[in-house]
C-alpha cells in the first residue's frame, strides 16, 4: 500500500499527517511506529489522520510515535488545523473533534494557529509538584537551571513511577525567565524529550499562575523548538476556562511511502 503523507512541525514537535477523508487508510501499531521511526521510516513525534466528522469540520485521530492512539496533542492539533485549511475545509476559523472533545481554532498570518484547549478542572499536588490534565496528563515541576537537567532520565523516572502507574504521565521541567517561562518536556509515548509539547506548555503556564500566585492570564513560553503563548481565564484555584494555545504550525514537505 502506497500512502501519500504531509510533514508538519509546530516549534520542533513534528508530525506525519494523512488525509483519510475517504476512510481508506487503516494503520496498526507496528505500521505507525515504523512510519514515525527516524531511521527506517519518515520520522516524527506522532502521526495524525484527518477524517470526516458528521457535525464538525473534521476529526483528528492522533497516534504517538510508539504506534498507540493517544490523548490530545496541542501542537499536533494546531498542525492539523493548518493542513485542513490548505485543503479548503474551512476559511480562517474552524471547529473540529479530537479524542477529548471539540476544539475551536483560528488560523492567523504567518502560519500562526491559535487552538482552544479544554477547560482545566483537574489539578492536584503530587510530591509538592503539580499534576494536571490539559487533554493529556502532565506532571509539572519548577526548577532552576533546567538546561542542565537530564530530562530523559529524570523524566523517564517520574513517567514510570508508582504514583502514575499504569498509564504514566508526561513530565515538564519549568524555569521562570523574567516574564517568560522556559519549558522542557519528556513525552509519554515518544519516550524521550521533545523539542516542544503543546499540552505540556499549556499545563506549565497554568501551573505557573498557581505556583507564583499571580493574576497573570497569559504567558509567553520558550521551548527548545521555538516560542509559544498560552492564555486563560482563572475561574478558581482549580478551574481555568477559555484556554488558548498559540504558535506557528509549519508545512515541511510532502511525499509518498510504501508500507
Amino acid at each position: 500500500m502506497t500512502i501519500n503523507f504531509f510533514k508538519y512541525q509546530g516549534t520542533g514537535n513534528d508530525f506525519i499527517i494523512i488525509d483519510n477523508r475517504d476512510n481508506k487508510i487503516s494503520l496498526n501499531k507496528i505500521q505507525v511506529n515504523k512510519l514515525c521511526d527516524r531511521r527506517f521510516g519518515i520520522g516524527a513525534d506522532g502521526l495524525m489522520l484527518l477524517e470526516n466528522h458528521a457535525n464538525l469540520d473534521f476529526n483528528m485521530k492522533y497516534y504517538n510515535s510508539d504506534g498507540i492512539e493517544s490523548t490530545m496533542c496541542g501542537n499536533g492539533g494546531r498542525c492539523l488545523v493548518s493542513f485542513a485549511k490548505t485543503l479548503g475545509i474551512f476559511s480562517n476559523e474552524t471547529n473540529f473533534n479530537a479524542i477529548d472533545g471539540s476544539h475551536k481554532a483560528v488560523v492567523k498570518e504567518n502560519n500562526i494557529v491559535s487552538l482552544q484547549m479544554q477547560d482545566v478542572t483537574d489539578i492536584r499536588i503530587v510530591n509538592k509538584n503539580y499534576f494536571i490534565n490539559t487533554g493529556s496528563p502532565h506532571y509539572v515541576t519548577f526548577r532552576d537551571e533546567i538546561k542542565e537537567i537530564d530530562v530523559y532520565n529524570r523524566g523517564r523516572e517520574i513517567r514510570y513511577s508508582k504514583e502514575f502507574s499504569p498509564e504514566g504521565t508526561n513530565v515538564n521541567f519549568v524555569e521562570y525567565q523574567n516574564n517568560k517561562i522556559f519549558v522542557r518536556t519528556y513525552e509519554r509515548g515518544v519516550e524521550n524529550e521533545t523539542l516542544s509539547c503543546g499540552t505540556g506548555v499549556t499545563a506549565s503556564a497554568i501551573c505557573a499562575s498557581l505556583h507564583s500566585k499571580s493574576r497573570k492570564n497569559s504567558y509567553n513560553i520558550i521551548t527548545q523548538g521555538g516560542n509559544l503563548s498560552v492564555s486563560f481565564n482563572k475561574q478558581s484555584k482549580n478551574t481555568f476556562s477559555d484556554v488558548w494555545l498559540t504558535g506557528p504550525a509549519t508545512f515541511v514537505y510532502k511525499g509518498e511511502i510504501y508500507i
